[in-house]
């Protein structure tokens, strides 16, 4: 495979599977050769954070129907959970371990050995060049040479929160999905979440499941909760939008008149909205954009990204048990306390004091554009730069990473969540694999062309 085409994919996720899996499909399509250079930080190759998960409660939030890897083929996902001895239908929700399982089998199945080859290397990548051709560099020094570059980062670890970044203790979980990060928690303490989105409810039903007496503390400034999933799911409505300038008022006076006019029905308004999501993003000014982000984007989250129906009657459950508490305030300090952690929790006027044996930082994605030196060496080197929102990275319609001037890299591409500033919707798989899809033939013309 020495002088075949290669192409490396950072960040091992379902973002750098689905990359992998369309280019290799691509590749057999051409019938030309290619190598593929998988490379994970954790070994976590096609699972990454999300699909590798061993618990057996954290399910898909989207039914079945819709979560197949491959654009052109729909139906993929069922016919291997059928194979595998799996009784679902479209409307089931799987659990992600699952998920993970049959990305796994996707990608071996993808491979057309020994034309089209995937390497899998696990490590770090700290920095990336481009002279004479892309070139990267991992932690432990070791180099990796390819005629085009992926980066498929996924979601960041969570922003560092500023009041407790000194805190010094195994009992704050500064990333719960860091291999093993949760399985320490079972001892019974309380554990105090910072965030009540999607990872906590993950991080609480795993945390309550490993001992029967541990309360979670959910804290978040609106202290709203991911809505479930109606059963059935409504069909999408289609939702009007005014053409000319676009603001942010003008958006929500649209949406709310579309539920209105749904009889209150919104499920169906926000699917019929997710189409059109990106357009309408690219409608609004960096501004409103910013507006939307710092008045709207809870609203939304919590609309948009629904859990399953069994998980919101386990969310229920431990509520109704008092073994999840949501509070609405901040936390603005913590410090080492007697029980393992107190931490100070502020609301409006009031505030109170927990004793935790647990503190955990489920704020959400953080940007990597500060945190993660890859990114950072990039952006550092003019090889790319950040999107004015500073969400990720800026890169042209195709997927191609604009450098420090606006010109966009013929080598170097990227997909799925560091597209957020320029995307927005850009974190699941549906918009994920049809990204993977559109660019698996630019990247096999950058790979095979030398010049």
């Amino acid at each position: 495979m020495a002088d075949s085409p290669s192409v490396i994919v950072v960040g091992g996720g379902a973002s750098g599977t689905l990359a992998a899996v369309h280019l290799l499909r691509e590749a057999r399509a051409r019938a030309i050769p290619l190598e593929i250079v998988l490379i994970d930080q954790h070994g976590r190759h096609a699972t990454g954070q999300a699909y590798s998960t061993t618990d057996p409660c954290h399910l898909l939030n989207a039914c079945a129907a819709k979560m197949s890897a491959l654009d052109d083929d729909p139906g993929h996902l069922l016919r291997w959970a059928h194979d595998n001895g799996l009784a679902v239908d479209g409307s089931d929700y799987l659990p992600r371990e699952a998920y993970g399982r049959y990305l796994r089998d996707t990608l071996a199945e993808a491979e057309d050995r020994p034309a089209r080859v995937l390497r899998k290397v696990t490590g770090t990548a700290s920095a990336l060049s481009r002279d004479p051709g892309p070139r990267v560099h991992l932690s432990d020094r070791r180099q990796v040479d390819a005629d085009a570059v992926v980066l498929a980062l996924g979601n960041g670890p969570p922003a560092t929160w500023s009041r407790i970044a000194d805190i010094e203790s195994p009992r704050h979980i500064a990333d719960p999905w860091a291999p093993n990060a949760l399985t320490r928690i079972r001892d019974g303490a309380p554990v105090l979440v910072l965030g009540t989105g999607l990872t906590m409810v993950d991080v609480a039903i795993t945390v309550t499941r490993a001992h029967p007496d541990t309360v979670v503390y959910a804290v978040s400034r609106h202290a709203l909760l991911p809505q479930p999933q109606p059963q059935p799911v409504p069909p999408a409505v289609p939702v009007s939008i005014p053409d000319g300038p676009l603001g942010l008022g003008d958006l929500l006076r649209a949406v709310r008149s579309a539920v209105k006019d749904n009889e209150g029905d919104w499920p169906g308004v926000v699917d019929g909205l997710r189409p059109q999501v990106q357009r309408l993003w690219a409608r609004l000014s960096p501004a409103e954009q910013q507006r939307f982000l710092s008045l709207a984007a809870r609203y939304w989250e919590v609309h948009r990204h629904r859990i399953p129906p069994a998980t919101a009657a386990r969310v229920a459950g431990l509520r109704a048990a008092g073994r999840l508490r949501v509070l609405r305030g901040q936390v603005v300090r913590a410090a080492i306390g007697p029980a393992g952690l107190r931490v100070h929790v502020a609301a409006d006027d009031t505030g109170q004091d927990l004793d935790v044996g647990w503190l955990v930082n489920a704020t959400g994605p953080g940007s990597r554009i500060d945190a993660d030196p890859l990114v950072t060496g990039l952006v550092a080197g003019g090889l790319a730069r950040p999107d004015r929102l500073r969400l990720g990275l800026e890169a042209d319609p195709y997927g191609a990473v604009l450098d420090a001037t606006g010109r966009p890299q013929s080598r170097i591409y990227t997909l799925g969540p560091p597209l957020r500033g320029s995307l927005y919707e850009t974190t699941a798989i549906p918009e994920i694999r049809a990204q993977a899809a559109a660019l698996a033939p630019r990247l096999i013309e950058a790979a095979a062309w030398r010049g």
